[in-house]
Order: C-alpha cells, then sequence, then structure tokens
C-alpha cells in the first residue's frame, strides 16, 4: 500500500457532509468518489464527520467506496472502519423531554430525534426526503408528548420555510434553560440541532486520532456549519466553505475559505494540496 507524501503532515482528511462534501442534491459527485478512492489509495485515512445519523452514513460510505471512519450525530456516535461502535455519548435522559417541551409549543416546527438505530419524527416531512434518497434512511413517527428518553444521540428542530431568525429565537431559549448542560448548535441555518454539553465533531475527531497512535495536528478538516466549529478550530488545519453562513465565518476569522460544494471545492482542495 503507497503512503502518504512526506512533505504533508496529514494523515487523517475528515469533511462535513451536506454543504461540504456533498453536492447540492446531497449526493456525492463522481469526482469527489473518485478522490476519496484515490485518498484511500495514497495511505489517508477518511472520516464522514456530520450531524446525519450512522444507518444514513454507511449508505453513503458504501456508495464512496471506501473504508472509513464515521463521526455521526455532530459527534455523539463514533464509529470504526468496520462499523464497530467506538464512542456514543447520549442526551442525558431527564433533559429529552424538557427540551422538546420547549419546542412543541410551536405547531410550525418538526421536532426529530436519532435514537440508536432510528429516526424519529413529530410529523411526516416531505421535503426532508429529499436529503436521504440515495441511502435510502428514512423516520418512524413520534408522539412529542412522551417521547423516548433512552439512547437519544440528538434532537433538532426545522422550520418548513427553512427560516434561520425564526429558529435563533428557539436556541437562544434553549441556551437561556439549559446553558452548558447541552451543546446547541445550528448544523444548516434552517436546523437546529441539540447534543450532550460535551459532544462535538472536534472531540470525536480526537478519539479518531487517538485510536490510529496520532493527534489532531496530524488531521486537516472541512465544514460549512456552526457544528462544524469545534472540529474546524481543533484539527491541525481547517477550510471552511465559502457558502458558510457568515456566523461561522465570524467564529473562524483566521481559517482558510475554500469554494462551493457545487463546485467540488474539497475534492480539489485535495488534488491540489494533499495529492
Amino acid at each position: 500500500m503507497s503512503t502518504t507524501r512526506k512533505d504533508t503532515p496529514f494523515r487523517i482528511v475528515a469533511s462535513d457532509l451536506d454543504g461540504t462534501l456533498l453536492a447540492p442534491n446531497h449526493q456525492l459527485s463522481a469526482f469527489s468518489k473518485l478522490t476519496l478512492k484515490e485518498l484511500h489509495q495514497k495511505g489517508y485515512t477518511f472520516v464522514f464527520a456530520t450531524g446525519r445519523h450512522h444507518i444514513d452514513v454507511s449508505g453513503i460510505r458504501e456508495l464512496a467506496g471506501i473504508p472509513a471512519f464515521m463521526i455521526t450525530s455532530n459527534g455523539a456516535r463514533v464509529h470504526d472502519q468496520d462499523n464497530q461502535l467506538m464512542y456514543s455519548n447520549n442526551l442525558p435522559k431527564d433533559l429529552v423531554q424538557p427540551v422538546i417541551n420547549v419546542i412543541k409549543q410551536d405547531p410550525e416546527l418538526f421536532v426529530h430525534m436519532y435514537r440508536n438505530d432510528d429516526w424519529l419524527l413529530n410529523r411526516e416531512d416531505e421535503t426532508l426526503r429529499d436529503f436521504h434518497e440515495e441511502s435510502g434512511f428514512s423516520y418512524q413517527t413520534f408522539n412529542v408528548d412522551e417521547a423516548p428518553t433512552e439512547g437519544v444521540a440528538k434532537i433538532f428542530f426545522t422550520h418548513p420555510s427553512h427560516e434561520h431568525e425564526y429558529l435563533v429565537k428557539f436556541e437562544e431559549k434553549l441556551n437561556a434553560l439549559f446553558g452548558e448542560q447541552l451543546n446547541i448548535a445550528f448544523s444548516t441555518p434552517w436546523c437546529l440541532e441539540v447534543m450532550a454539553g460535551d459532544v462535538s465533531k472536534g472531540d470525536a475527531l480526537k478519539v479518531v486520532a487517538e485510536s490510529m497512535g496520532l493527534s489532531l495536528n496530524e488531521c486537516i478538516a472541512f465544514g460549512d456549519g456552526m457544528n462544524d466549529v469545534e472540529m474546524l478550530s481543533m484539527a491541525g488545519k481547517g477550510l471552511v466553505m465559502e457558502t458558510s453562513h457568515q456566523k461561522v465565518k465570524n467564529a473562524l476569522p483566521n481559517n482558510e475559505v475554500i469554494g462551493s460544494n457545487a463546485d467540488d471545492a474539497v475534492a480539489h482542495y485535495l488534488h491540489k494540496h494533499l495529492f
């Protein structure tokens, strides 16, 4: 097996999916698939680092055709290249229903939960099916008044018209009520996510690196959301997508900004700087 080039300090490449590695249709382009295979052939280790569910991501990994680690639910789950669970950090059971109670007061909002192998949703949402068309992963409905509390990796909320500012007021409410007990972050401007307080993609990437006897300095990472900020600041190099919300760029003022997912910017960057 070929080894990584001696002039790069990086051994691990981690990337967010939606808005970053995936094309705007939420699928891997042919060029990105080819790039991931070439990355693997050159001896780099790839990590999918996403807010998505691990079953959803395993379908994308299969389509990519490479072994890869999976950081999912924004860092609440880490699976190795053989699909074995390496790390799990659930929401505190006593906070699940109180968080949902804050959101369910607004009938417009969708309430989602990732619980063990399931994706739960309070009512049908046709638009979200497009996100998961390629992997085939889908949801079941649940009762927001009697939410399950065991094995919950994350809860997240969306607005049907994708209004960021509409959700910001709920971000503020949740932060005021739960403070440091929870990690509350936007994965996209229209998706507000809630995890255990010490969950982040950055801490999950550290788990992957240390399992290989490596450090975060040997990781290069790509992302576009507020849920990527820890990973992009903790990695040896963190690249921010040009299409990121301004809040992300403000949070990472010294990080290099690259192009758009529509132009396969991650794949082009890897070709230019790692190959």
